[in-house]
């Protein structure tokens, strides 16, 4: 009798989880509260400062400059990398994440905000943004994304 068993693989399975946020100031706390629950409970605890970081940012900036809810999307890919993802109803593509990630310019000094997506694209090690149409909870908006982690071909030249 043949018998098929699936193989061990060195990168854990992917994961997703989905968070919908009213417009509410306490958005961001909740957010980092969820996301340090679903790393602790995946044991990417690495990830936790640098990611609790980058997710209060994205999801300030979508309660700040948006007049609606907005979604948290956390992704696990494999076991050394993590995605963030936030959702709102501003189609508006803020910088730097309108201009791609290789164009960072500093914010003047007199400015009052603007300095925390700048954070992101500082400490992510991939970010990027695009405008959604219709399809996304039937409105459009955008979603702007950003990933920590070591790359695949970083976690098999690290395995080896």
């Amino acid at each position: 009798m043949v018998t098929v068993s699936p193989q061990k693989s060195d990168v854990s399975p992917s994961w997703v989880y989905a968070l919908q946020l009213p417009h509410d100031p306490l958005a961001p706390r909740i957010a980092r509260v969820t996301l340090r629950a679903v790393l602790a409970g995946h044991g990417m605890p690495q990830f936790a400062d640098t990611a609790e970081l980058l997710t209060s940012e994205l999801v300030t900036n979508a309660y700040r400059h948006s007049t609606g809810p907005a979604a948290l999307r956390l992704r696990g890919l494999g076991s050394a990398r993590l995605r963030v993802s936030v959702w709102d109803a501003d189609p508006h593509i803020p910088p730097p994440f309108d201009q791609g990630s290789g164009s960072l310019h500093p914010v003047p000094v007199e400015a009052d905000g603007g300095r925390g997506l700048f954070l992101v694209c500082h400490y992510a090690d991939a970010w990027g943004g695009y405008p959604l149409g219709d399809d996304l909870f039937g409105q459009g908006g955008k979603l702007l994304w950003c990933e920590l982690g070591l790359s695949a071909a970083d976690c098999r030249a690290a395995a080896a």
